[in-house]
C-alpha cells in the first residue's frame, strides 16, 4: 500500500517538477509511512526524493515508536545535539523545487529556506491532496465503519431528553457517546441552542435548552485513523409553521445536493444542487458556507463542494454534504451526511434518519 501511494506521489512530482517532497506534521506523513508525528518542537520529516530512497528523519527519542518499513523508507534517528533542519537539507540535496507539508511548523519552514535557499517550495497538497482524495476500497470501509457509529449515537440523542439541559453538557455527552462507540477521540462536539444555531460553529456553553428551541447537533471523531462527521437538527417539542417550512426546505436541498455527488460532476455543480433549492424559497442570504468537504485521514480535506472549484467528482472522493439555514438571532438547522462517489451512483455512509428530531 505504502509503496505503490510513493509511487503515485512521484508521478504527480515529475508533473509539477516537484524534486523533493518533505513531510512533517499532518495526515500526510501517516498517509505515506504509517506514522504519525507527535506535534513537538523536535523536527520530524519524511524526506521523499522523486529518484531514490525516502528517509523518516525522527528525534532519536521518538523512534521505538516508529515501525520500520523495509523497501519503503529508512530511518534517520537524530540526537539532541545535531541540527535535523541540516539533515534535512542534506538530504534534499539541491532540489529547484520542493513541496513541504502544509501543517508543518513556520520554524522549520524558515529554517529548511535558509538552508536551500536556491529552492522555490509550493505546499505539499499540491502533491498530495489529489491522491488523498480519492479513497480506497479499505479507506472507504474505514469511512464507513466510523459513520456507523456516529449513526447510533445520532439515534440514541432522539431518545433523550435536551430541555432543562445546557449546550455543554450534552457535548460531553456526544463525547462520551462517540468514544464509547470505539472512536479513539472526539474531534468535536458542536451543541448549538435557540438562537445560538445560527452560528454554524458555535462553541457549546451554557445556555439552558428551551422549549421550542431548535438544537443543532454537529459531532464527529476519529476511529482506526479515519474520521466521522454528521450533523443532526433537533427541536424541543413541536416545532413552528415557520421552523418545518424551513426545514423541508432544507431536506430537499440536502438530497438534491446528495443525487447530484455523481462521477464527473464537477464540486461547484453539486454546491449548485443545494444552493438553489434554499435561494429560491428565500434563504439564499442564510446559506453562509460551502455545500461540503472532503474527509479522511482528516476531517476537512480535498475535495470541497464550493462555487469556484470545477474539479469533476472521481470515484473514491468522500466528502460531507451539508446544507445549512441560519437565521441571525432567531433560530438555524443543518443536515449533513458524508457521501461516496461510485461508478454506481453516491453512497451515503450515514443512515441516521434525517428528518427534524423532536425531543423532549
Amino acid at each position: 500500500m505504502f509503496e505503490d501511494r510513493i509511487a503515485r506521489a512521484r508521478g504527480r512530482m515529475e508533473e509539477l517538477g516537484v524534486g523533493v517532497l518533505l513531510l512533517s506534521v499532518g495526515a500526510d506523513l501517516p498517509y505515506f509511512t504509517g506514522y504519525t508525528a507527535m506535534p513537538l518542537e523536535r523536527l520530524t520529516m519524511l524526506v521523499l526524493p522523486r529518484a531514490g530512497e525516502p528517509t523518516l528523519v525522527v528525534p532519536a527519542l521518538e523512534a521505538p515508536r516508529v515501525e520500520e518499513r523495509p523497501g519503503v523508507f529508512t530511518i534517520r534517528p537524530w540526537a539532541e545535539t545535531e541540527d535535523p533542519v541540516a539533515i534535512v537539507a542534506g538530504l534534499a540535496g539541491r532540489p529547484g523545487r520542493a513541496a513541504i507539508g502544509d501543517r508543518t511548523w513556520a520554524t522549520f519552514v524558515l529554517g529548511l529556506q535558509e538552508a536551500l535557499p536556491q529552492t522555490g517550495f509550493v505546499p505539499a497538497s499540491r502533491v498530495t491532496g489529489m491522491l488523498r482524495a480519492q479513497k480506497d476500497p479499505a479507506e472507504i470501509d474505514a469511512l464507513r465503519a466510523a459513520a456507523r457509529v456516529v449513526d447510533a449515537v445520532a439515534v440514541a440523542m432522539k431518545e433523550r431528553p435536551f430541555a432543562g439541559r445546557t449546550e455543554a453538557d450534552i457535548s460531553r455527552e456526544l463525547v462520551e457517546r462517540i468514544l464509547g462507540g470505539g472512536h479513539e477521540r472526539a474531534n468535536f462536539a458542536i451543541v448549538a441552542s435557540g438562537p445560538n444555531a445560527a452560528s454554524p460553529h458555535h462553541e457549546p456553553g451554557e445556555r439552558v435548552v428551551e422549549a421550542g428551541d431548535s438544537v443543532v447537533c454537529d459531532f464527529g471523531g476519529t476511529m482506526a485513523g479515519y474520521c466521522s462527521d454528521i450533523t443532526r437538527t433537533f427541536v424541543v417539542g413541536a416545532p413552528s409553521a415557520d421552523m418545518s417550512d424551513l426545514y423541508q426546505v432544507l431536506f430537499q436541498a440536502q438530497e438534491a445536493a446528495v443525487q447530484a455527488a455523481r462521477v464527473g460532476v464537477s464540486c461547484e455543480a453539486v454546491d449548485a444542487a443545494a444552493r438553489s433549492i434554499i435561494a429560491a424559497a428565500g434563504y439564499g442570504d442564510f446559506f453562509i458556507h460551502r455545500t461540503g468537504h472532503g474527509i479522511g485521514l482528516e476531517e476537512h480535506e480535498d475535495p470541497y463542494l464550493v462555487s469556484g472549484n470545477p474539479t469533476p467528482l472521481a470515484a473514491g472522493h468522500a466528502f460531507s454534504i451539508e446544507p445549512g439555514i441560519y437565521l441571525p438571532g432567531r433560530y438555524g438547522a443543518r443536515i449533513e451526511d458524508i457521501v461516496v462517489a461510485t461508478e454506481d451512483g453516491p453512497e451515503r455512509l450515514n443512515e441516521a434518519p434525517r428528518e427534524l428530531a423532536i425531543v423532549g
